[in-house]
């Protein structure tokens, strides 16, 4: 939702009616995980994607009948769905697609205090009905203290709300199954709990070409972006210009001070000891999801050295993507941070990094959770 936040929310302050297509499941290969979201204006204007173009023609059409009053509804495309073939899914998968229209007041009032708190990266959690023995599409916003909404019943509330929170603390997304009075270990109805979490962080230190080639790119991946230098000349706003953050401190200190979490990767692009062993003892102290170490091969030996001169263990050691990045003959900062990039997409998913071409069964493996 985070790629098209800017629209939606125009939108709702505008008033104009929109139908949101919510993918809530996917089986075997597909190009959008559960969350994907396209909307539809009631001018007919689409903004995102819920399948990559497999399936957005339909979807839309759908969508269309949702926002002239049809009621909100799932639908399912699939190679074993004779009507999958007519909208061209090809992608070997099958995914579930929730359509729901926020028209009246009350409802653009809701969704716009739903984006207001994505925007501010305030953690929320959207549970929505998608069928059995409440009504479909309604709708409970969660956050850590409070609540907005109901299901249908106070047993359901009461079940959803504390699935959801357990959901949003591990940021993810995914269908619960409850009975009708919020039961466990029952299949009568079906919630879409979907996480809203703020965007996972990129810390890249050393102000160097690299470093603003590397934000860029992790802007573009959807990385909240820190850029990091001891160096007033070279820390600047104006050499950063995508980062959402730049700082001028010692790298340990301010890494120590802001803290990693396990979806925080780490780019230490400075290849000087003076900075780099302080900083890396303190970055493998954290639970980073990724900790890439430019520098050439004899470097990463001395690196490697000084560290266990540390007190660093092997096992510790073993964490650190060095030299950094995937091999992909890249000689430009640029075809670096690509390199860099590639590597990080690797680790957070478990591909293999080698060309889909010499590999054979599905495309999009579900691999680690991000």
């Amino acid at each position: 939702m985070r790629d098209i936040l800017p629209g939606l929310r125009s939108r709702c302050a505008a008033g104009t009616p929109l139908a949101l297509a919510t993918v809530v499941a996917v089986h075997g290969s597909a190009p959008r995980e559960p969350g994907a979201v396209m909307a539809v204006d009631a001018e007919g204007t689409v903004l995102g994607s819920v399948s990559g173009g497999c399936v957005e023609a339909d979807v839309y059409e759908v969508a269309r009948e949702v926002l002239a009053g049809a009621a909100p509804r799932v639908v399912s495309y699939g190679i074993s769905d004779d009507e999958a073939f007519g909208v061209g899914l090809t992608c070997g998968g099958t995914i579930e697609v929730l359509v729901r229209a926020y028209a009246s007041g009350t409802e653009l009032a809701g969704l716009t205090a739903l984006l207001d708190l994505v925007a501010a990266d305030v953690p929320v959690a959207e549970a929505t009905v998608l069928s059995g023995a409440a009504e479909t599409g309604a709708r409970r916003v969660v956050r850590a203290t409070g609540v907005h909404g109901t299901l249908g019943s106070e047993g359901l509330d009461a079940a959803v709300t504390d699935d959801a929170r357990g959901l949003l603390d591990q940021g993810l997304t995914g269908i619960q199954w409850y009975g009708a009075r919020g039961q466990r270990r029952m299949a009568e109805v079906a919630v879409f709990v979907r996480s809203h979490t703020p965007p996972p962080r990129m810390l890249v230190f050393g102000a160097i070409d690299h470093a603003a080639a590397t934000a860029r790119i992790g802007s573009f991946l959807g990385y909240r972006v820190t850029v990091c230098d001891a160096r007033p000349a070279f820390a600047t706003p104006e050499r950063f210009p995508t980062a959402d953050e730049v700082v001028c401190a010692w790298p340990h200190d301010y890494l120590e001070a802001t803290g990693a979490d396990a979806r925080t990767v780490i780019c230490v692009l400075t290849h000087d000891p003076k900075f780099d062993v302080p900083l890396l003892v303190a970055a493998l102290r954290t639970p980073a999801a990724y900790i890439g170490v430019m520098g050439s091969r004899r470097t990463h030996d001395d690196r490697l050295a000084r560290l266990r001169e540390a007190g660093v263990d092997e096992a510790a050691l073993a964490r650190l993507a060095s030299p950094v990045g995937l091999d992909l003959g890249a000689r430009t900062p640029e075809e670096t941070a690509v390199s860099i990039a590639a590597e990080i997409i690797q680790h957070r998913w478990g591909g293999t990094g080698r060309p889909l071409g010499e590999l054979t069964g599905a495309i999009h493996h579900p691999g680690s959770r991000p």
